[in-house]
């Protein structure tokens, strides 16, 4: 470790107070008072909305009265993960962070940079008294991680912004012009329990350690997916033998690549030495499979005590549709300029056992929206085919890429005078809130770009330091050369 200094150093302090502060998706209570009292006590507009999301406006400084307004925007709520072996709970600590090297992070738990670092960009800009600009909103909205319940519930006029920037990318250097679409296909297993026949053995199996990932940013990686493993295995078993599934549970978010999992399930009691040596053989090949992208997963395979099972036929046709349900990458973009982006993806996100259910939530992206229906309906086709109860949420647009952007313009050109080189100019496959405002304000001119983030949505979560200079030299170049 180091003590890479963190500046700039307003920036850092509003970071650290915002780390201080419980949020949660969809319980950010305590941010939204944070702000609106930060407001009051600097003698600054401010409104809230029904839905929860908060505007901070400020006026021009002299000489910039005439500029278009600009509204800066990042969410207010965080991913919260932890390793499976930390005590912390996210509704009351605050998040403990250090410095190793050039980066930041935290303690065992996501480090809140996503999308923490942008709000603390806006609220120092507020706070400061020597930066020039025009008018100025601030916007922070709520619930973007888990269902963007603020950028769908703002209504039209709630900005008055001309122009935007996004503070939600996580590659510096790079400044996004469109985002993909998504949707969240559920689907839900109902089943009695029973008792496992006589004579069965009970097993516990798991698998932690892998890196896992946002499901939009990182999806094509070839990271491993710790519920497709699990099932992986239960699968082959399950074609050489009685096997009866108790329980499977792995994954918590639905725009997160799952890291750990635990099944337990029974076999016949002269079958358990078979399976042991067939987990052995299988975890092998798996860490060879992954030895680039998940080099620290760890297996385990143990005896476990008897419980009452899933109904065979059930817990058969679960675990066939987990088979059958493709992760990662479904499509590239076939514009050649794009060939590089992800088009379609599905991440299979979590499966959660309950006393008489198995819930499962899907995750599909795209930047092409009749795709996007289509994987969707190809996920939900599978799970129907095995009998399960499927659920799909409205979903989120795509935001389409703007050819005739002052903003782009005025920020490639910001980029290239600071730094002297260009910066790149590109879509993203994850989700921005750029597409909910793309249909309410038709007009708005907008671009996002941010800090470097790097293992976002997992305890890896790191911000790189030096990068965070970088952005606020941008920024504030922008807001004061906006005509």
């Amino acid at each position: 470790m180091s003590n890479c200094e963190l500046k700039p150093a307003r920036v850092f302090e509003q970071f650290a107070e915002i780390n201080k502060i419980p949020r949660p998706s969809k319980h950010e209570e305590h941010m939204i008072e944070y702000l609106k009292s930060f407001a009051e006590k600097r003698g600054l507009e401010y409104e809230v909305d029904e839905t929860g999301n908060v505007i901070i406006r400020k006026p021009a400084t002299k000489g910039h009265e005439a500029a278009p307004m600009v509204s800066l925007q990042s969410h207010m709520d965080m991913v919260c993960d932890k390793l499976v072996d930390i005590e912390f709970d996210f509704h009351k600590d605050a998040i403990q962070t250090y410095v190793d090297g050039e980066w930041l992070t935290a303690k065992g738990t996501t480090l809140g940079a996503d999308d923490g670092i942008g709000c603390a960009i806006e609220l120092a800009i507020l706070d400061s008294d020597d930066i020039e600009h025009g008018p100025l909103e601030c916007v922070f909205t709520r619930d973007e991680e888990t269902s963007l319940t603020g950028a769908m519930g703002m209504k039209e006029g709630f900005m008055r912004g001309d122009m935007l920037i996004n503070l939600d990318s996580e590659d510096e250097g790079q400044i996004f012009i469109s985002c993909a679409g998504g949707k969240t296909t559920s689907a839900k297993f109902t089943f009695t329990r029973e008792q496992a026949p006589e004579g069965y053995f009970f097993l516990k199996a798991s698998i932690k350690g892998l890196k896992g990932g946002h499901s939009g940013d990182d999806i094509n990686k070839k990271r491993a997916n710790a519920i497709k493993i699990l099932n992986r295995f239960l699968y082959k078993e399950q074609e050489k033998m009685d096997l009866r599934l108790a329980s499977f549970n792995s994954g918590k978010l639905h725009n997160a690549i799952p890291r750990d999992g635990v099944i337990v399930f029974a076999v016949p009691a002269n079958e358990k030495e078979t399976v042991r040596v067939d987990w052995n053989v299988f975890t092998a090949n798996v860490e060879e499979e992954f030895h680039v992208t998940d080099n620290a997963m760890e297996f385990n395979l143990e005896s476990t005590d008897a419980a009452a099972v899933i109904a065979k036929d059930a817990s058969r046709c679960f675990i066939l549709a987990i088979q059958a349900v493709d992760n990662g990458v479904f499509a590239m973009c076939q514009d050649e300029a794009l060939a590089y982006m992800v088009e379609t993806s599905n991440n299979v996100a979590s499966v959660i056992t309950s006393e008489n259910e198995i819930n499962i939530v899907t995750s599909q992206r795209s930047n092409v929206m009749s795709n996007l229906e289509n994987e969707t309906n190809t996920v939900k086709a599978a799970f129907e085919l095995a009998g399960a109860e499927v659920t799909m949420s409205d979903g989120y647009p795509a935001w389409k890429m703007n050819p005739n952007s002052k903003l782009t313009k005025v920020a490639v050109e910001s980029y290239k005078k600071l730094f002297g080189k260009d910066p790149i100019v590109k879509g993203i496959h994850a989700g921005l809130e750029c597409g909910l405002f793309s249909e309410r304000y038709p007009n708005l001119d907008m671009v996002s770009f941010g800090p470097t983030l790097r293992d976002v949505h997992t305890p890896d979560e790191r911000l790189h330091i030096p990068t965070v200079q970088m952005v606020w030299d941008h920024l504030l170049d922008i807001l004061k050369n906006v005509k």
